[in-house]
This record gives C-alpha cells, sequence and structure tokens, in this order.
C-alpha cells in the first residue's frame, strides 16, 4: 500500500490574473497526483489581489482571497510565496519581505529577475530558501533548470532563442501571408496575443529582459537588462521578408548570447536565418531556446511560451522543488554568477549582415557601393538587383565583419551620390561566424 503524504505545505500567492489563475487551477486539478509525487499535500491559503472586482479565470474558494498583502507575507503558517503579479516594484519589496520571513519564493517576473535577480538570490541563499524563476523565461518550457543543473557540466558557448510569442506571431505572418508590420501586429491584438501597447514586446524589451537571466546563468556571469544591446521588429518590411526568403532565410527576433575569448556579447535584434536552421520552423507564437555546450552539442527547447497553463505549469514545478527542498531539509541553489567575464561592446560583436539599397538605375552603382565596402574591409557574399527602370534595390549579403565596420560603411554609403537611401540592415545568423 502506498504511504499518503503526512506534510501539509501551505502557499502563499501574489497575484490572480493570467499566469495566477493557472497556478490555483493546477494545484487544485492536480492536487492528489502533485501529493503522490511529492509525499506533501501542498494547498493555496491565502491570494492577495489589488481588488476583489477584478476578473478572475479561475473559481477561487470564498475567503482565499484578500486584498491585504500582509495577510500572505505575515502568515506563519505559509511556507512557500508564488509572486504573479508582474513589475518591479513593489513586487521587489514584497520578494524581499517574504525571504527575510524565512518563506521559499517562486516568481514569474522577467522584469524583476532580469534587473534585482543578483541581489534577492543572495538574500535567498543566506537564508537557505529558494529562490525559483522557471516561468520568468520561455513560459512552460523548462530552461532555468537544465541550465543551471542538468548541463552545469558543461561549458556553454552559446544561447540563440526565439523568446517573445507576440513577436514571433507577427514575423509569421508576415512571411505566410505578406503582410505588414501594423497589419500583423493589429491581427495579433485581435487574438489577443499582442497588448494594446505593445511596445516592450515588438522594440525588444520583453525578450532583453529573458536573455540577460539566461545569459546570467549560462555563464555564470551578472548580466543586467540595461547590459543587452537592444532592437525590435517595428521597421521590418515584407520587402525585407521577401528578399529574405529568396536568399534562403527567414527573419525572426532573436535573443543571442555568446561567449567569446573576449567576453560575452548579449544582443536582441532582427536577424536572418537559414531555412533549414532549427529554429527557423518555430512558428507562431511558440518559443524554442538553442543551446550550445562543448559536451552536449547543440540543444532545442520549444514549447508555448505563453498563456495561462503553459506558464503556470513552469510555476507549480518550481513550487514542488520548494517543498520537496522543505521535505529533505536542504539548501535552495543559489546565486551562480561567481565569474567576471566583460561585456563586449555591441561595435565588437561579429555576424554577417544584409543591406537593402534604393538606388538609381544605372551603370557604376554598384561598383560604387562596392568601393566603400572595400574600403573598410567588408567582403561581399552574395548581390541581388532589381531594376525598374528608373530606380532599383540593390540586396547585399557580407561575409562576417565587426558590427563597427558596417556602421561606418552605412555611414559613408548614405552620403554618397549613387545611394538614395540604405533602407535595412539585418544581421544574419549562420552559425560559427568567421572570425575577421
Amino acid at each position: 500500500m502506498e504511504k499518503g503524504p503526512t506534510k501539509k505545505i501551505w502557499v502563499g500567492q501574489i497575484g490572480c490574473g493570467t499566469v495566477g489563475s493557472g497556478v490555483v487551477k493546477i494545484l487544485s486539478t492536480n492536487r492528489s497526483l502533485i501529493a503522490s509525487r511529492t509525499g506533501c499535500d501542498i494547498g493555496i491559503k491565502r491570494i492577495a489581489v489589488r481588488s476583489f472586482d477584478d476578473p478572475r479565470y479561475v473559481e477561487v474558494p470564498e475567503g482565499m482571497l484578500t486584498e491585504k498583502v500582509e495577510e500572505v507575507l505575515d502568515d506563519p503558517e505559509i511556507e512557500i510565496l508564488v509572486e504573479v503579479m508582474g513589475g518591479v516594484e513593489p513586487a521587489r519589496s514584497f520578494v524581499e519581505r517574504a525571504l527575510k520571513g524565512g518563506k521559499h519564493v517562486i516568481t514569474a517576473n522577467k522584469a524583476l529577475m532580469s534587473t534585482h535577480g543578483g541581489e534577492l538570490l543572495e538574500l535567498a541563499e543566506s537564508r537557505g530558501l529558494v529562490l525559483a524563476f522557471e516561468a520568468s523565461v520561455g513560459g512552460g518550457i523548462p530552461i532555468i533548470h537544465p541550465l543551471k543543473e542538468g548541463l552545469a557540466g558543461n561549458r556553454i558557448t552559446g544561447i540563440l532563442g526565439i523568446v517573445n510569442g507576440t513577436t514571433n506571431y507577427i514575423l509569421t505572418r508576415m512571411s505566410e501571408e505578406g503582410l505588414s508590420f501594423q497589419e500583423a501586429l493589429r491581427q495579433a491584438q485581435e487574438l489577443g496575443y499582442a497588448e494594446a501597447d505593445p511596445s516592450a514586446d515588438v522594440e525588444g524589451q520583453d525578450a532583453a529582459a529573458k536573455l540577460a537571466i539566461l545569459a546570467s546563468i549560462a555563464f555564470n556571469v551578472r548580466v543586467h537588462l540595461e547590459d543587452v544591446y537592444t532592437e525590435g521588429i517595428s521597421r521590418l518590411t515584407p520587402e525585407d521578408i521577401r528578399f529574405a526568403r529568396e536568399l534562403g532565410y527567414t527573419i525572426r527576433l532573436l535573443a543571442i548570447a555568446k561567449r567569446e575569448e573576449e567576453g560575452i556579447s548579449v544582443r536582441v535584434h532582427p536577424t536572418m536565418i537559414p531555412l533549414d536552421h532549427p529554429l527557423a520552423a518555430v512558428q507562431d507564437v511558440f518559443n524554442a531556446v538553442f543551446v550550445s555546450g562543448d559536451a552536449v552539442g547543440d540543444l532545442m527547447f520549444y514549447g508555448r511560451g505563453a498563456g495561462s497553463l503553459p506558464a503556470a505549469s513552469a510555476v507549480v514545478g518550481d513550487v514542488i522543488y520548494a517543498a520537496r527542498t522543505i521535505l529533505n531539509g536542504g539548501r535552495g541553489l543559489g546565486c551562480t554568477c561567481f565569474d567576471r567575464l566583460p561585456l563586449r561592446d555591441m561595435e565588437e560583436t561579429v555576424s554577417r549582415y544584409y543591406l537593402l539599397f534604393e538606388v538609381p538605375d544605372r551603370p557604376g552603382v554598384l561598383a560604387a557601393i562596392a568601393g566603400v565596402f572595400a574600403a573598410h574591409g567588408v567582403s561581399i557574399k552574395s548581390v541581388i538587383q532589381h531594376g525598374t527602370g528608373r530606380e532599383a534595390r540593390i540586396v547585399l549579403i557580407t561575409h562576417a565583419v565587426k558590427e563597427g565596420s558596417i556602421r561606418s560603411c552605412v555611414r559613408e554609403l548614405e552620403e554618397l551620390p549613387a545611394v538614395d537611401r540604405v533602407k535595412s540592415v539585418i544581421r544574419v545568423e549562420e552559425g560559427e561566424e568567421e572570425q575577421r
């Protein structure tokens, strides 16, 4: 006969929106299964919300809700706090107060962990507590624990990630249906995939926060949100999508972190990747993180990056991790950012580049452009030229070169009489870049 759970572990929660409602549902629906797997009965005791009148996506038992957060933070029976309210403040203060009060903390808050993660992890470690944040990156995709534990024997050399479902949906629609950015964004908003103010997603800040977390863990270096070079997708055009496909690429908003001899680089920007790259097949609102390690080789973690139940799945997994720590009398895994590697300046990073020019359709234009590239030591891999009689489009793909050299080229080309406009500059990722 199986032995039933002998210990009750109470959870307190701050926030009951999309993710919080999912946590309530999973802990209720799968309560007996979780008890069998952990040897304890995990239940939510209190949930602090901003207002009783806010809409709920799950039925909450009468008396569980409170508008007084101290009824959660100061309850001595609550051993695990789940923070799913979002934002930096007052979430940071609540998490700090919970840790100082001896509670283990689970958070889905990428903004918090990408700005104050280091100090909060140190606080948790000093008290032997769990501070877990699996849901802060990739929704339901397990990636934090694999990096910290399953891949701990590897030297991680690179991460390429599609970590924002909104932008991936927009780029998928632009590619599959030929929509403009604004048309695809409007469709995403109508379906609930994009906020009324989508700037955090489409300008890359959401992905940058997630990359700061991933890079900190992968390279054991504290990376903050402000360290991540960030560009969004709002300037991409159907023309860029079309030329990319003609050249054998697709465009994705990639979160890129690389460990090199000179240090680490962390950046988020639109990127062309070959159509046969595993990330090229990641469509719509799905996320994927491509990890390279010196022992394991290449791995890809793929799944739903957002939504109530996928994100809540990651939160509940962390709750179970904390519960097992309580049962076993162990300590939480604290901050692993023990290294001190320099962050490379964006101008020193190396990539290939796609450039689109609007030029007069006359002889000598391509030669003039090539001359500027040659003067800056930039070699050209491929060229496409489309003429319309009076004006033409010239598309170039370069070999690998430093960002600073491309920027110098673009500044000079914008002053060149043979060029009407440098319309697009997009980085191209094709695996290991040749060093220059």
